[in-house]
């Protein structure tokens, strides 16, 4: 075949422009992935290292990136060796790490790069195959394994690819593990290395699905008998789409087939049908037409994305953000089932989950965006336990479950919240809301200059809460609001007496800063909104 491309980049240009024309061109993406040996920078942001395939993800970098996790183990540094829950080296190579994938181009062939590089070390490696991040997390634990590498990256669109790295806790790795891979890689790649490929010379499986299946079992926060027999017993129908990924298949292995549970999206598809694969309001027009042509008495929406960290609910009368469902779980959690514990939420969240932790007088612990900043609240052994954590990007877990962000957990705590009420999750949330209050969040942001970037922007910012203080008052489309609370953990949120709040914080990765918002009406976020631009410009000095 005549090579049309000078690189992956604009191959990718092409196969996306048209998805159905173009698909054959993948053939091209696996030649730029295959003969592309130049080095890139390494990465681990909120959750692992991402890059497009066939330019940055290549297979030499990703024997790169395995080597420096290889060399960081024989390292041994005692910070890292704490972080990941293993003694030293050869407790790695005995308890040994899980490799895997979700359903990207290439997943099973850059996992068996992974895995012959281990091998070679003498490291035990057990295969997933395509899994589903949170079965990575709870089959870490289930074999006592030192740590997984899962080769995803979650939501992005279909040229990326990604490498997650999760330690013997299950959660996602710390500062401490991921700072010293990107050093040893990144130091790699200045030598521009090419790598030999390792094939490997026994590949043992593992069932991370049936291991899953057992860890929710023993763990005993959800009733999965509860939930079977709801779906036997009343007349329902559940709606899930998978958006081609990783999770297909997963709840009919838990609960059990049923013809009231209808699957979207679930053959194979690398392209994803040319859509972003991630649970958005734009991504459910299918699921919602399901939910609406059905006379069912209970019905159940879900989008996932591909590797199954992320998830949105629904019913025939509305889409439910996590901003809410996080709440409604918190709700669900604590009065309908007895547990107790402290609410963890990212600072970007609803104060939805505020009002009826108030209420229900249950502890709040606000962190930074990142699911892994969950974790001090997540361990057992922890002295203040979540009873529920999630972020406002779809992403959660509850009591005694995983570290990691889950959606077959949102799935299946849904079914059981409609069992135990009785109720469709939009009339549990109204009932909520009359009882603690409304709240209507949202989000937004705004470009800007490149040079302003980084710790640049960062400083500019930081004088929003030099200026605004616990008592100021401000005039927000005619009303006066007073601050009650200045929350500095991520950005700067502030926090008024009606309990409507913005916050405002600079992108990690990109030139733009980004505005959370949450007013007491529908009406009234735009305000919000104008308030949380007027105070960004106003701190950049921009007109």
């Amino acid at each position: 075949m005549t090579h049309r491309f000078e690189n992956a980049a604009a191959c990718w240009k092409a196969i996306l422009s048209d998805v159905s024309g173009n698909r054959g061109l993948l053939s091209e993406i696996e030649r730029f992935a295959r003969e592309n040996k130049r080095p890139t920078e390494v990465v681990f942001g909120t959750s692992g290292w991402r890059g497009e395939i066939g330019t940055d993800y290549t297979f030499n970098n990703v024997r790169i990136v395995a080597s420096a996790i290889i060399a960081m183990f024989k390292e041994g540094a005692p910070p890292v060796m704490e972080a990941m829950g293993v003694s030293d080296y050869e407790d790695i190579k005995k308890r040994g790490v899980i490799v895997g994938h979700d359903n990207r181009f290439l997943g099973p062939a850059f996992a068996r790069e992974v895995i012959g590089l281990l091998q070679k070390e003498g490291i035990r490696t057990f295969y997933a195959g395509e899994a589903a991040t949170p079965e990575f997390s709870a089959g870490i634990e289930m074999l006592n394994a030192a740590c997984s590498i899962n080769l995803t990256p979650s939501h992005n669109p279909a040229n990326y690819g990604g490498f997650k790295f999760n330690p013997s806790d299950g959660g996602p790795a710390g500062t401490e593990i991921t700072t010293k891979i990107e050093e040893i890689a990144n130091r790699m790649m200045k030598e521009s290395p090419v790598l030999t490929p390792v094939e490997p010379v026994h590949v043992e499986k593992t069932d991370l699905t049936s291991l899953y299946i057992k860890y929710i079992a023993e763990r005993k926060t959800l009733d999965i008998q509860k939930i079977r027999d709801f779906v036997e017993r009343e007349d329902c129908v559940i709606c899930i789409d998978n958006v081609h990924g990783a999770t297909r298949g997963r709840i009919e292995r838990i609960i059990g087939k049923s013809l009231k549970i209808k699957y979207l999206r679930t053959e194979d598809d690398y392209l994803f049908g040319g859509v972003a694969p991630e649970p958005s309001d734009s991504n459910m027009k299918d699921l919602w037409k399901v939910l609406k042509d059905s006379k069912a008495s209970f019905k159940l929406g879900v989008i996932l994305d591909p590797d199954g960290d992320r998830i949105r609910h629904a019913d025939d009368s509305m889409i439910i953000p996590m901003n809410y469902f996080g709440a409604m779980a918190l709700h669900f959690l604590n009065v309908h089932k007895g547990i107790t514990g402290v609410a963890a939420k990212s600072v970007g969240t609803s104060n939805l989950v505020n009002a009826i932790a108030k209420k229900l007088n249950i502890p709040v612990r606000e962190t930074k965006v990142g699911f892994k900043n969950f974790r001090p609240y997540m361990l057992r052994k922890s002295e203040e336990r979540a009873i529920v954590c999630f972020e406002e990007s779809d992403g959660i877990s509850g009591f005694n479950h995983t570290l990691e962000k889950d959606a077959l957990f949102g799935i299946l705590i849904a079914l059981e919240m409609m069992s135990v009420t009785g109720k469709n999750l939009s009339v549990y949330l109204k009932d909520i809301m009359e009882e603690f209050g409304h709240y209507y969040p949202d989000r937004s942001g705004i470009e800007v200059d490149r040079s302003l970037a980084g710790e640049t922007l960062v400083k500019k910012l930081s004088s929003i809460r030099e200026k605004y203080n616990v008592g100021s008052a401000l005039n927000i489309n005619g009303d006066r609001r007073t601050i009650t609370d200045v929350i500095t953990v991520d950005g700067t949120k502030l926090v008024f007496d009606d309990g409507s709040w913005l916050m405002i914080r600079p992108s990690g990765t990109e030139p733009k800063v980004r505005f959370y918002i949450e007013a007491r009406s529908e009406e009234g976020k735009k305000a919000v909104f104008v308030t949380a631009e007027k105070m960004t410009r106003d701190a950049l000095g921009l007109a």
